[in-house]
């Protein structure tokens, strides 16, 4: 029981911070201000919750063009001390090895499933408050994805499907995913 315990507040604390870095990185790629000055409420959050590890971290990780290798390297890092604490608590039995591997699909799903949380938000945003502050915002993260399925999907009735479509394949490529990381464990 108390391993369950650990296990799932690890899990917790791991899968915030490591999705704070990746909505950083993403949110950084798109160039969205970060600064609630422009109207983006929770950038300064973001910055604060991950600034004393981002920060050290790009000054031997360089950013390549739009991407901000240090907020990925750090969210990498975060899950691999999740699985090396997860690891040393259940024995350290098992290939070290395959630890590394388990932290990058980590990071893999949790970036398929902040996405999904995105598109969610987005979605009964512009149902229920279509001019919040908010709505900007995740206009700018999520209208990239969107964009290529509205190209070939038309409206259908006045409703736009492109978010249910999206969902539907990000809940693919997590199936996906998790089929890959069993076949290479066994």
């Amino acid at each position: 029981m108390f391993l369950q315990i650990i296990t799932f507040l690890l899990q917790i604390a791991a899968g915030l911070l490591v999705g704070l870095c990746l909505l950083r990185l993403y949110m950084q790629y798109h160039r969205v201000p970060l600064s609630a000055r422009s109207g983006n409420p929770i950038g300064p959050l973001i910055f604060a919750l991950t600034d004393w590890l981002v920060l050290p971290l790009r000054r031997v990780v360089p950013a390549v063009g739009r991407w901000d290798l240090a907020s990925l390297v750090a969210a990498l890092l975060i899950e691999l001390a999740q699985y090396v604490i997860l690891w040393l608590l259940a024995g350290g039995h098992g290939s070290p090895a395959f630890i590394l591997l388990m932290a990058v699909f980590g990071v893999l799903r949790l970036a398929l499933s902040g996405l999904s949380v995105l598109v969610i938000v987005y979605a009964v945003l512009s149902w229920v408050q279509a001019h919040s502050p908010m709505m900007g915002l995740l206009g700018r993260l999520v209208s990239p994805l969107l964009q290529p399925i509205r190209r070939v999907v038309p409206l259908v009735g006045g409703l736009d499907l492109s978010p249910l479509i999206l969902l539907v394949l990000l809940q693919v490529g997590g199936i996906v995913l998790e089929s890959t990381l069993s076949s290479i464990a066994f």
